[in-house]
């Protein structure tokens, strides 16, 4: 059975409210299901829509949450919408609590705001759905040394906070973190637009369909509810009928986790790196650690 696990991340308040009903509806039409990644706290995506070149993707009110408008809380305000994916058979995790300040500040942050950041994350999830989270996908694929330390202290079943090629155990900083990491391994839509600027959406998901088909083994591919679900969704839609008719199944990433053997994952380095048609540094899985 080939699979392609899909990773949605909410960024937004008008992404949760909006754009991941309208990706489930789809993605549901389909028989296909993937993991929501909820940011839980304040929307502040004002403030990366002046200095990213992200901004341009998001509509006006958006644009000016937290510049002009206070930012909406999206825990608080969207937690039926939350409930629903979830009853609706999405698999439920933990994005960040304040979306933005974790993508600007994690690489220097010191271990205590690391903490304060993800415990009130944990918190407001286990208050929407009575039950503590299991799976963490880190906001922007930035993570730092304590980040990954608590993936495995707050009990989580794995993370996907990283890119890579396969599912592993990281080590950084020769600390070995006993939380699996899947990857993503596929670049996104707007990473091929940014590659490939005479592309149109379709094109940039022909060329993720032969990503997907040339590389041996499962994939991990990540949306946005904010791009998929609310601008590009006749590109997404194009996608995932190309991957049924190739016969793969679309399933949250704990399908990919029930399958793993953690004691005989590999162990991974993980290093800090450039993505191509992704400004900025991205944890990424290195080499195999201790190798021979």
């Amino acid at each position: 059975m080939k699979c392609i696990a899909l990773k949605i991340d909410a960024d937004t308040y008008r992404g949760t409210r909006a754009g991941v009903p309208a990706l489930a509806e789809l993605l549901l039409r389909y028989d296909a299901l993937g993991t929501i990644f909820f940011s839980l706290g304040p929307d502040h995506s004002g403030r990366e829509a002046r200095s990213t070149s992200l901004g341009k993707y998001y509509d006006l009110r958006t644009r000016l949450y937290g510049r002009l408008l206070p930012g909406p809380n999206i825990g608080a305000r969207c937690a039926e919408t939350l409930r629903q994916a979830s009853s609706a058979g999405f698999e439920v995790g933990i994005h960040a609590w304040d979306r933005v300040a974790w993508e600007q500040k994690i690489q220097q942050a010191e271990n205590q705001w690391v903490e304060a950041e993800m415990g009130k994350a944990c918190a407001r999830f286990a208050d929407i759905f009575a039950e503590p989270a299991k799976a963490h996908g880190a906001a922007g694929w930035r993570m730092n040394r304590h980040a990954l330390r608590l993936t495995q202290r707050l009990g989580f079943d794995y993370a996907s906070d990283c890119r890579g090629n396969h599912p592993f155990i990281p080590v950084i900083d020769g600390e070995i973190i006993a939380c699996p990491q899947i990857p993503t391994t596929l670049p996104t839509l707007d990473e091929i637009l940014a590659l490939e600027p005479g592309f149109s959406p379709s094109q940039a998901a022909d060329r993720i369909l032969q990503l997907s088909s040339v590389i041996p083994g499962d994939h991990v591919f990540n949306l946005r509810a904010e791009l998929e679900g609310m601008q590009f969704g006749r590109a997404i839609e194009h996608l995932i009928s190309g991957w049924k008719s190739k016969d793969y199944q679309l399933v949250p990433l704990r399908d990919i986790r029930s399958r793993l053997d953690t004691q005989s994952l590999p162990r991974h380095t993980v290093r800090f790196s450039e993505t191509p048609g992704r400004p900025g540094l991205r944890m990424t899985q290195g080499p195999v650690f201790l190798q021979g």
